[in-house]
């Protein structure tokens, strides 16, 4: 009997020997195709391939495609547990042809893979091909020599793929197993079709035409094939069953269901079973691939599959949380074919641990608050929508969660009355924010959350995705395009684009309309609005135009995003090495990581000598050179502050954080006690610690009262700079004739020489004042002022600093008397005067200098009364502050 693993490799490996190339499973988040919140089938990741818009080097493809249906036109969530082949998680095998082949190879393809690869018997098989398509029907006859009686044909979309209103589209050929007369149900095209008894496994699309929107269809250029066997169905014919359920990969997720929960899997609690192994591939899938539980968009949904799950292990009576010890089960299942699952393991169980951690302490008393309410009514009556709106606001209930605990009582909800209470909530909470001071123009954004909820950010995994335009705001206000030149804002349904936060700078990048590529829009901004529910794009058309409903392709400037990306990494292995050396008492108190520099502000008294700068860049490009895996986990605050993550200045958190840790040190933090930096942050960083490349430290300055600022380079803007130090010492070194590694040396005696020489030269200026040499006052002498020896005396290429010495000298050759001296200095002057001994008592030098500075511009001046200083303006007045002096001493 053939297990689910070797159906998958029996699949893949027939049509590789067929030429087909094996393509990995794309991710369960659609990057190519913004109409789906999740990947449904297995054409999804070629859908450009089909249109032209992308080639490939190849044209023959096959995959094994993990999907998930539980939102929007495709959930199958209600469903799951209760009935033998509905999921929200199943995989989608398939075989693709890009203009290659076409049915005279695709039919016989599967002919051969169904009856004598697996060995279906072909008795057991009938097909149906769309009711206009004769060819299928002969190649049908002519490979399987099928009568007419088992090739139905259907008229209907059945049997008729279109990939949307327009574009590619053809007929299909499904093919169907008989399990036989034991279950109910009649062939496809019959009133009994949807009994078990015929089951679908194959289905074969022709996409040989396009739609246009006038309703037209001609045929395409390049015909291709699209296929889709659920290898679930298959799985369970081969193995002798009409359960999906009863399947190997999943039976084994049941059995470790009932052994978690110590219950017996095929007892009262069967149909709980089934959920939870389910939910727990969905779920992980999911996580794996980037999606974390939120209240919007796809992690929303992720939460309503986690939740049920959860509340299904509740009646089973546990009392702990049991999701995340599953995980290890389905990872020896399916491991070995997705390795994505090994790889996030980790984060699946921590993240599933910690929503039902949660999720449990509010469960007994939601479950609670829903018996009262149901005591209160009649028999069969449904729930209040009040009260179900109670559940979902209180107790994080979403309401297919009440919906679905009230099924297995016989009741509904009344949903219109849910949607009332939730409607007059956000009325309130409009009226709140309206009187909170925001920006008035910021009503727009709210009205845009309301109506299509929150922008999914994909940029945590890729830099490139398709989206679609809901709207564009202009000027405050919402328009239906922005035309070439036009500036304005663009909210679209998922990006890739990162919005300016938590120091990080926002992405820039482009937008292209898939209709026409060469329609071009810059984008130089993004931001979050609306409490940050909507990321919302800043951009200029450069060409054509772009409209509400276009389908663009998302791309982030990769070089710049690398760059920020890079600063913003070193920023956190900064901040712990800062830790280190100075102290715990560092914390940060602002940061910025822009493509071309990092800054960090962070708290300590006092400026950082040299050798803690060099210890804290020495520590920074250790761990950088350990070039370890920088990781990322879902946590509360408190538990993430617990493992000593560190909280980012001036942040927002909600009830839940993402962790990024990175660098291994032995007295490290963490649950291992070695994870050197662990930080809540919602950034983007490097994938190893190695990608930042190098960091350089520029400088250590103030930013504010206890706050010092460091800001340093990374990557090639690091390498550059040290390359122009490195030129700069070769320049000096040539100047000073002295090899680099002699630079200090020379320089030391070069500036020893230059002090020696200034202290010469000063010498002789001041030699030459007291000679009265040319341009000193020619040779000035003491006059007799009020019986007072007094000499004044205007000096030129002399200096303030020399004047104290020159009157030092004068004095000690006047025995008795005042000196005023008042050197020229560029227009400005600098002033000095001294009294002798015997003359302080009825003379103060301070007198004469202020007199003088007066004069000249200046204001003030002091020292003693037998030596003053002060500066002036302007030198050219110095008779008049020469004369002051004198009416001080005649006084």
């Amino acid at each position: 009997m053939p297990s689910l693993n070797d159906i998958r490799s029996t699949f893949l490996n027939y049509f590789a020997k067929n030429g087909h190339e094996i393509v990995p499973s794309s991710p369960l988040v659609p990057r190519n195709d913004p109409t789906l919140m999740f990947t449904n089938s297995g054409m999804v990741q070629f859908k450009n391939c089909f249109t032209g818009v992308e080639k490939r080097d190849y044209v023959r493809a096959t995959t094994a495609q993990k999907c998930v249906r539980a939102g929007g036109k495709h959930n199958d969530l209600d469903n799951v547990g209760y009935t033998a082949r509905h999921h929200t998680f199943f995989e989608m095998l398939g075989n693709f042809s890009f203009g290659d082949y076409f049915k005279e190879m695709a039919i016989p393809y599967a002919w051969e893979l169904v009856t004598k690869e697996l060995d279906i018997p072909a008795d057991r098989l009938l097909v149906t091909v769309y009711h206009t398509d004769d060819e299928a029907a002969e190649i049908w006859k002519k490979v399987a020599g099928l009568p007419d009686e088992r090739i139905i044909r259907i008229p209907t979309n059945d049997n008729f793929w279109m990939m949307g209103p327009t574009g590619p589209c053809g007929p299909c050929t499904e093919i169907f197993f008989d399990h036989g007369e034991k279950y109910w149900g009649g062939p496809p095209g019959t009133p009994e079709e949807d009994g078990d008894r015929f089951v679908e496994i194959w289905n074969l699309v022709f996409m040989q035409n396009e739609q246009f929107e006038d309703g037209s269809m001609k045929e395409l250029d390049m015909q291709s094939i699209d296929t889709g066997m659920g290898i679930e169905r298959v799985a369970a014919l081969l193995q002798g069953t009409n359960d999906n359920y009863s399947t190997d990969l999943i039976r084994a997720l049941i059995e470790a269901s009932a052994d978690a929960t110590s219950s017996d899997p095929d007892g009262p609690g069967k149909t709980h079973h089934r959920v939870i192994a389910d939910h727990l591939r969905s779920t992980s899938f999911l996580i794996a691939d980037g999606v974390m539980p939120s209240n919007d968009g796809r992690g929303y949904v992720l939460r309503r599959i986690m939740r049920r799950a959860m509340r299904h292990a509740h009646l089973l009576g546990a009392k702990d949380p049991v999701m995340h010890r599953l995980v290890p089960a389905l990872v020896h299942q399916m491991g070995a074919a997705y390795p994505e699952l090994g790889r996030a393991q980790a984060l699946i169980e921590e993240t599933l641990e910690l929503e039902e951690t949660r999720f449990k302490q509010t469960l007994d008393r939601g479950l609670k608050l829903l018996d009262e309410e149901l005591d209160g009514l009649g028999e069969g009556a449904p729930l209040p929508g009040e009260a179900a709106f109670k559940l979902y606001d209180t107790y994080g209930f979403p309401l297919d969660l009440t919906q679905d605990a009230l099924r297995e009582k016989g009741r509904e909800v009344d949903v219109s009355g849910f949607d009332a209470a939730m409607a007059e909530q956000k009325a309130k909470a409009r009226a709140a924010w309206a009187g909170s001071g925001e920006a008035a123009d910021a009503a727009v954004w709210f009205d845009l959350a309301d109506k299509h909820g929150a922008t999914d950010f994909l940029g945590y995994d890729t830099e490139e995705a398709e989206g679609q335009v809901l709207a564009i705001v202009k000027d405050g206000v919402e328009v239906k395009a922005l035309n070439a030149g036009e500036d304005g804002w663009a909210i679209l349904n998922q990006t890739p684009f990162y919005a300016e936060a938590g120091g990080q700078v926002a992405d820039h990048g482009y937008v292209r309309r898939l209709a026409n590529l060469d329609d071009v829009s810059a984008v130089t901004d993004v931001q979050r609005f609306a409490d940050g529910k909507l990321i919302a794009h800043r951009l200029t058309p450069e060409r054509g135009k772009l409209s509400v409903g276009d389908t663009v392709e998302l791309e982030v400037d990769h070089k710049r995003r690398s760059k920020v990306r890079a600063n913003h990494s070193a920023t956190h292995l900064l901040h712990e090495a800062l830790r280190v050396h100075l102290g715990d008492h560092v914390a940060q108190r602002g940061s910025l990581n822009d493509e071309d520099r990092l800054r960090f502000d962070f708290s300590h008294a006092k400026g950082l000598s040299e050798d803690e700068l060099r210890l804290v860049g020495e520590e920074v490009n250790g761990f950088i050179r350990q070039n370890t895996p920088v990781s990322t986990r879902i946590m509360t605050p408190d538990d993430a502050r617990e493992i000593g993550a560190q909280a980012l200045f001036g942040e927002k958190y909600g009830d839940e954080v993402r962790v990024v840790s990175m660098g291994r040190a032995p007295t490290g933090k963490g649950a291992d006690g070695e994870t050197y930096s662990i930080e809540l942050c919602g950034g983007t960083h490097v994938q190893q610690t190695g990608d930042i490349g190098l960091c350089v430290i520029l400088s250590d300055s103030a930013s504010s009262a206890g706050v010092r600022r460091i800001e340093a380079l990374t990557g090639a803007a690091a390498v550059q700079h040290l390359e122009r130090q490195a030129a700069l010492v070769d320049e000096i070194a040539d100047t000073v004739k002295a090899q680099p590694g002699d630079l200090a040396a020379r320089v030391k005696a070069l500036m020893d020489e230059r002090k020696a020489l200034q202290n010469e030269v000063s010498q002789l200026r001041r030699e030459l004042a007291m000679a009265g040499g040319a341009g000193q006052g020619g040779g000035a002498e003491a006059r007799d002022v009020n019986g007072v020896a007094f000499l004044a005396q205007v000096l030129s290429g002399v200096s303030g600093k020399d004047l104290p010495a020159l009157i030092d000298e004068h004095k000690a050759k006047m025995e008795s008397g005042a000196v005023l001296l008042i050197a020229d200095a560029g227009g400005k002057a600098a002033v000095a005067a001294g009294v002798t001994a015997d003359l302080t008592d009825k003379l103060s030098a301070v007198d004469l200098v202020r007199a003088a500075v007066a004069e000249l511009g200046g204001k003030g001046g002091g020292g003693r009364p037998d030596m003053a200083q002060g500066g002036g303006k302007d030198a050219g007045n110095a008779e008049a502050a020469i004369k002051a002096a004198e009416a001080v001493i005649g006084d």
